[in-house]
């Protein structure tokens, strides 16, 4: 957070900025901003460790917001603009749509990608609509349930094909092959259709389904790289070649 106020404030003495601005921000908006940050142990620059003021995304822009400079400015423009922009969103969702589209292109993406990755959303959506209905808990065993799907058809763990293809904390599927997309697609539309068959409730039934829904998916890849010689699944991605020179290097 030091750093953050030193590059927006231009302050001589930005640690201590940072202190008086948590004094001020507590007594004007009713908030404090130590409960929003947290303190992890950083290297300084006489090479210690000391406890630094951190935030995640969220907070930091909270906290921006309560920056009174002109370059925090335009940060709290561009909140306004996305705030505005959510509020069209709920009145038309169909905006969103478009937005999404606009990124991707933006991107490099191609037409027919971006086709496929919206389809395959849909896809994604009733299955896990099915999910939630059946009685599988969202946050963890969504994940687990995904896991094997994805595993089962292309041989590798979520994290393992995204190590793959030289990523970190960005979306796997954003940077499918189009050939990806579509056995991703397969395999959870298989899944769906036999979990929906098979009337599968809770977990332990959804996994096994995932399963069978997966091995569908990898019966179909291992037919297709048969014919032409090619694997299906890929190092491939849409990171900028100096990324993914450093990320090879590491």
């Amino acid at each position: 957070m030091v750093d953050v106020v030193e590059v927006l404030t231009d302050s001589a003495n930005s640690r201590d900025y940072w202190f008086k601005m948590k004094q001020r921000v507590t007594l004007e908006d009713g908030i404090e901003l130590s409960t929003i940050c947290r303190q992890l142990k950083l290297v300084s620059s006489d090479g210690k460790k000391y406890n630094t003021d951190c935030a995640n995304v969220q907070s930091l822009l909270r906290i921006i917001q309560s920056i009174p400079s002109p370059k925090a400015e335009p940060f709290k423009q561009w909140l306004a603009k996305v705030g505005y922009e959510r509020i069209q969103e709920t009145i038309d969702p169909e905006q969103s749509i478009d937005r999404a589209r606009d990124n991707w292109l933006k991107l490099g993406r191609s037409e027919k990608w971006i086709q496929q990755r919206m389809s395959g959303q849909e896809t994604r959506n009733k299955l896990t609509d099915y999910w939630k209905e059946s009685g599988v808990k969202e946050q963890n065993e969504f994940a687990t349930l995904t896991n094997i799907i994805h595993q089962e058809w292309t041989g590798l763990t979520v994290t393992q094909h995204k190590t793959l293809k030289n990523l970190k904390t960005q979306n796997l599927r954003d940077h499918m092959s189009e050939a990806e997309l579509i056995f991703t697609a397969l395999a959870e539309l298989s899944t769906r259709q036999i979990a929906e068959s098979e009337q599968a409730k809770g977990f332990t039934e959804n996994a096994t389904a995932s399963k069978k829904g997966g091995k569908i998916a990898k019966n179909a890849r291992r037919e297709l790289e048969a014919k032409t010689g090619k694997s299906v699944v890929t190092g491939e991605n849409f990171l900028p070649p100096a990324k993914n020179k450093k990320t090879l290097r590491e």
